[in-house]
């Protein structure tokens, strides 16, 4: 009969990227470089006349205040990093420690600040070109065309730029050198070297009175400062974004985060001293000056003090500054989406790794879209800086959330980088990441509604297009991390009913699979009959068999490494009694063994504790004699629904961990499908599988009249049958009639599987 027989691709590992050997390109250097280009200049050079304004020469206070923020927030990140070197940042932290759900907001915040803020910087590169071109043609024609100042011409630059970066990222992961970024910092360099000279040739009281009065707005002003300004220092948080390609990244990423925001700072504060003073006019003020022209306010102040070689060192290092930090956010942003997409947060398909440059070529082209489709709708683009800097402070509280939790949690025995004085460093942080976030929310409306309208958008997409398949990629990741399962805070129980010695082990192995080790809990659980069902010499027997039963079962779980509790009840029935506990003690899985399926009271009782507990049940249906360790060949019969996907792949997971045994997903089609809807199937189980699955597997399908005798067949061959049930309602039957044939007709160990 015809068959179609493919390999499911398997979940892939976080990305090729990120293995050791090859993929792990990028040293210390280019660390901190990538650092350095996205925060040095571009944020400095827009907005130091916005902080001016608002705080005159307290600005270089606000700077500072920001830095120490950024170095604290820098600390967490470090930690995080180092203990989990992996791409995706603050997103892939929040996996590790929060709910996919909660998870996938954070990642879907982050893209959105980094693409951003790709636009903001594509923007004023195209802007600072813009000006450049205009004041040359002026300087050689007498005057600009009108053309040239244009909307038009504006996006064409930043479509070129964007452009250009997009390319040079789907070839190279780190999307070529560090020229930009060396040149701007060479600028900066002369430009503050050239105002300490004119600052040491002059009297003092010739600029001191512009430092005076330091604080014009007052408290107020210095706040308003800090939250305008705290993105130009934003960047080194990008060195996590790409951690899973940095090589030693225990060691490298939390030096190269403390080296990047040192050489910022080591830049900013003394620019921002130069132009507070030696940068001002003759009875002037940096706050007037500022007001009157914030954008240029540091080219104007250049020419003050070096002429117009100053003015044109300015904008030298804008044009450098904007195109290396549009370069930073894009390779950030597409590293984020290519992180999201392997854990089926975003679609699957912009994960893949291109064959030739074996970098995430989708991933860039996507992010290098969207950024494309904002550069087209944006309308104000002070707004847009202020949602990104408010979304980069929200995310920033967040890894100091996680911070916390992960030493709290102890979710991870060795890191080589820790946060000194904690919890002191991550609550400061944090607290002031809020408030400062807080600040931007009420100062700009508009920037906190479009972060709220972003944060609705993605919410409905994950809702209805990516939450079902991230859950189940979720269970199997956790079911073969169980360090995962800490790190959230969670304990699941797994209840065992056990009653023969005999069948102890075997239940036990699969309790033991279902408990995440050194997180999970399996609760062993003894009925015995009431008073009245028994004499004397009745509960002797009892307890004797009781207490053999409880020792097989204690002593396999401790070699394997578990720590079970036992629950001895009295009860007159064991299925009311098995519910109760499930009940009370709110167990996440539900073990049941039975020797067979073909007892009518059996199979009612078991059917109707199925409807009734709100617990994940497994039947498992073997000889007394079968382990769990000894399989070897697993075949999973599934159809064409998802039902119980989560359940099977934390199942499958497990078994995976504790045995490893071949697995085959196996569908039955009716015999007259056509070839079309072969493919269709096919494509559709290749998908499960590599959502459930964490390796290859093979995948089969068969077109047959005869389902049943195909299942008996397949089932003759393997050592473990995995079959779902379908939780319909206290009054519909859990176990259809194909399933218990099945059941009658083989001896197969079988696993039936049931979601709450």
């Amino acid at each position: 009969m015809p068959r179609v027989t493919a390999t499911s691709e398997g979940p892939s590992p976080p990305s090729p990227l990120e293995a050791s050997g090859t993929g792990r390109t990028i040293g210390l250097l280019g660390a901190t470089g990538i650092g350095v280009g996205a925060i040095v200049g571009g944020g400095v050079l827009a907005l130091a006349g916005v902080a001016f304004a608002a705080t005159g020469p307290g600005a270089l206070v606000a700077f500072a205040a920001n830095g120490l923020i950024a170095i604290l927030t820098a600390l967490s990140f470090a930690e995080m990093a180092a203990a989990f070197p992996e791409s995706g940042g603050t997103y892939t932290y929040a996996k590790k420690v929060l709910s996919p759900d909660a998870a996938f907001m954070v990642g879907w915040v982050v893209w959105l600040a980094s693409i951003v803020a790709a636009v903001l910087y594509a923007l004023g590169f195209a802007a600072y070109g813009q000006f450049a071109a205009a004041d040359l043609w002026r300087a050689l024609a007498g005057s600009a065309p009108g053309w040239l100042e244009s909307r038009a011409v504006l996006l064409a630059l930043a479509f070129g730029a964007t452009g250009f970066y997009g390319v040079a990222l789907y070839r190279k992961a780190t999307g070529g050198g560090q020229w930009a970024t060396i040149g701007k910092v060479v600028v900066f360099a002369v430009l503050i070297v050239g105002g300490l000279w004119a600052l040491a040739v002059q009297r003092p009281e010739s600029w001191t009175p512009a430092l005076s009065p330091f604080f014009p707005g007052g408290a107020l002003g210095l706040v308003q400062a800090m939250g305008y300004t705290f993105i130009a220092l934003q960047g080194f948080d990008l060195i996590a974004a790409v951690g899973g390609e940095v090589r030693d990244p225990q060691r490298t990423i939390p030096r190269a985060m403390l080296l990047s925001l040192g050489t910022a700072l080591a830049i900013y504060l003394p620019l921002l001293f130069v132009i507070a003073t030696v940068g001002v006019g003759a009875g002037g003020s940096i706050a007037a000056m500022s007001a009157a022209d914030p954008a240029t306010v540091v080219a104007i102040a250049a020419r003050n003090f070096l002429g117009p070689f100053g003015f044109w060192m300015v904008i030298v290092a804008a044009l450098l500054s904007m195109v290396s930090a549009l370069q930073a956010n894009l390779l950030a942003a597409s590293r984020v989406a290519l992180t999201m997409s392997r854990d089926r947060t975003l679609f699957d398909a912009i994960g893949a790794i291109h064959q030739r440059w074996r970098t995430p070529g989708r991933a860039v082209v996507t992010t290098v879209g969207v950024v494309a489709a904002i550069l087209l709708v944006v309308g104000d683009v002070a707004v847009a800086g202020a949602v990104s800097s408010l979304i980069f402070l929200i995310s920033f509280a967040l890894t100091h959330g996680t911070n916390i939790l992960t030493q709290i949690r102890g979710g991870v025995a060795e890191v080589p980088f820790r946060v000194p004085w904690f919890p002191l460093v991550p609550v400061v942080g944090g607290l002031a990441c809020l408030a400062l976030a807080l600040f931007q929310g009420l100062a700009v409306p508009a920037a906190g509604a479009i972060a709220g309208v972003w944060l609705i958008l993605g919410f409905t997409l994950y809702l209805f297009g990516f939450r079902h398949r991230a859950d189940v990629w979720d269970a199997s990741t956790e079911s073969r991390d169980p360090d995962l399962v800490r790190l959230r805070g969670r304990s699941p129980l797994v209840l065992v009913p056990i009653a023969k010695p005999a069948s102890a082990p075997g239940m036990t192995e699969v309790a033991n699979a279902l408990a995440p080790p050194n997180a999970g809990r399996v609760l062993l659980l003894s009925i015995i009959q009431p008073p009245g069902m028994w004499d004397r010499g009745d509960l002797a027997q009892q307890l004797v068999d009781m207490e053999a039963v409880v020792a097989r079962a204690i002593t396999i779980s401790v070699a394997s490494g578990s720590a079970p509790e036992c629950l001895t009840t009295v009860a007159p029935s064991p299925w009311p009694e098995i519910a109760r506990v499930a009940r009370s003690h709110r167990c996440e899985s539900l073990l049941i063994g039975l020797g067979a399926l073909d007892e009518e009271a059996t199979i009612a009782n078991l059917e109707r504790l199925i409807n009734e507990v709100q617990s994940d049940v497994v039947v498992l249906r073997a000889p007394e004699t079968w382990r769990l360790s000894e399989v070897r060949r697993v075949v999973v019969p599934v159809g064409g629904r998802r039902d119980q996907s989560t359940l099977r792949a934390r199942l499958l997971g497990s078994l995976w961990r504790s045995a490893g045994p071949e697995i085959k997903y196996l569908r039955i089609l009716p015999e007259r499908t056509s070839d079309a809807a072969v493919e269709r199937a096919r494509r559709e189980i290749v998908e499960l599988a590599s959502d459930e699955v964490p390796e290859p597997v093979e995948v089969e399908l068969v077109r047959s009249a005869r389902i049943e005798d195909e299942l008996v067949e397949r089932a003759s061959d393997c050592e473990l049958l995995v079959l779902g049930l379908r939780r319909l309602g206290k009054r519909r039957r859990a176990l259809g009639e194909t399933t218990l044939r099945l059941a009658r007709r083989t001896s197969c160990p079988m696993i039936l599987i049931s979601r709450r």
